[in-house]
């Protein structure tokens, strides 16, 4: 195959696949393809939000102990090749064809999602690669993820959880809780972020015990913020000092949990240093959560798609001044965006609400009503919309916040070759 034809063979499954009771369908493909995922060891991390900061943070400190490692995240951020990663470099071409090729020869008629189909193609490029461990993160949900197809993993993890992709995983925390508590394995320990509301820590709890995984709960009273703002935290741990360049008091949560992992995968025996994890927190970034990109203005920008996303951000913003906050907001029509959209615009002095980024992004007149109470807002299309908040921001000496999806934050990132 060639990167084209690679493409569309990928291209050719649908986002969901045929609908899934079980995980039959994947391992009866990844047994065609021998079962790769069984030469390999893993941590498994599930999550609302968060899940994509731990995985860079619990590899960037194995990679500083110098293990090789393989990174599986989702969704990409800004094209296909950036999910499947070994030692923070991405799939090369000519390994995705070859594999890609490979993977077609048994896939038949199999009703498979493009997303299992990736995941076979990471799960063979780790195996190539002779990844020492690989950091794999869910696609939706956990219990009926494809990646739930691995045997217990050296640690499971479970970031923070609420309220999102309920058509699918149920309307309450209890339901969606117990949908990421599905990775919870025999004898497999398993680490939960501070973050989450006590109905979400009892799901897990229960399902820890009747696997005999010793769960550790990150609690916050061992968390002390020493400063947080948009351009990082510094934190005690258990005493220790701790610094994160990504901002937002959550990433504090997330830095606590990775540091709970790495104790873990020592126990393992991984020869993980304090000095590794401390660089890996200070050192690492993530595109598109709440990015900061210098210059003239100064840009924020954030995926952020959900409540508790929105949410995250706009304490962020808090520590600026209204009138310092111009805003382009864009979303997508399968999430809260009457709430993540008040989050934002609440912190705001100026709000235009864009679409044409998506085939289902909001009507931007339509974002605009929900929150034309709140803040001062305008409808425009993506280009106008951007430009305009950027100019608006440059003049009045102020940041520009492009946010509320990371379809827009992908599509903006990919124009400005961030």
């Amino acid at each position: 195959m060639n990167y084209n034809e690679a493409q569309n063979f990928i291209n050719s499954f649908s986002r969901l696949g045929a609908a899934v009771t079980d995980l039959s369908r994947i391992e009866g493909l990844l047994e065609k393809l021998g079962n790769p995922q069984d030469k390999l060891r893993f941590v498994h991390i599930a999550g609302t939000n968060g899940k994509g900061s731990t995985v860079e943070y619990i590899s960037a400190a194995l990679i500083n102990a110098g293990y090789r490692t393989g990174q599986f995240t989702s969704p990409f951020v800004t094209h296909y090749a950036d999910r499947i990663r070994v030692n923070f470099n991405e799939i090369d071409d000519k390994s995705l064809c070859e594999i890609c090729g490979y993977v077609s020869e048994y896939t038949g008629d199999i009703k498979c999602s493009q997303f299992e189909i990736t995941m076979c193609i990471a799960l063979i490029y780790y195996v190539r690669e002779n990844c020492d461990i690989v950091v794999l993160e869910t696609g939706i949900g956990g219990l009926l993820d494809c990646t739930n197809v691995i045997k217990p993993p050296l640690v499971s993890v479970i970031t923070s959880v609420s309220l999102d992709h309920t058509a699918l995983l149920g309307n309450t925390i209890v339901q969606i809780a117990s949908h990421k508590a599905g990775i919870i394995k025999q004898g497999s320990p398993v680490v939960l972020s501070a973050d989450n509301d006590e109905e979400c820590v009892e799901v897990v709890r229960k399902k820890a015990y009747l696997c005999g995984s010793r769960l550790t709960q990150v609690s916050k009273e061992n968390i002390e913020v020493l400063k947080s703002d948009s351009y990082g935290n510094s934190f005690l741990y258990k005493g220790k000092p701790y610094v994160t360049s990504m901002s937002g008091v959550h990433q504090v949560f997330n830095a606590a949990t990775a540091i709970e992992v790495c104790h873990i995968l020592k126990e393992e025996g991984f020869n993980i240093s304090d000095d590794d994890v401390s660089d890996a927190l200070k050192n690492t970034s993530v595109r598109a959560r709440i990015q900061v990109i210098k210059g003239n203005p100064t840009v924020i920008l954030d995926g952020g798609h959900n409540a508790s996303g929105t949410k995250a951000l706009s304490e962020v913003l808090k520590k600026y001044r209204k009138s310092e906050i111009y805003a382009a907001i864009g979303m997508v029509n399968t999430k809260d965006y009457v709430t993540s959209a008040k989050n934002i615009a609440s912190v705001c002095g100026y709000v235009c609400c864009v679409d044409g980024f998506a085939d289902n992004c909001v009507k931007a007149d339509v974002l605009c009503k929900t929150i034309s109470d709140i803040v001062k807002c305008e409808p425009s299309d993506y280009s106008k919309g951007i430009d305009n908040v950027k100019s608006l921001a440059r003049e009045n000496n102020a940041i520009a916040v492009i946010c509320g999806s990371l379809y827009l934050a992908s599509k903006y990132l990919n124009e400005k070759n961030q």
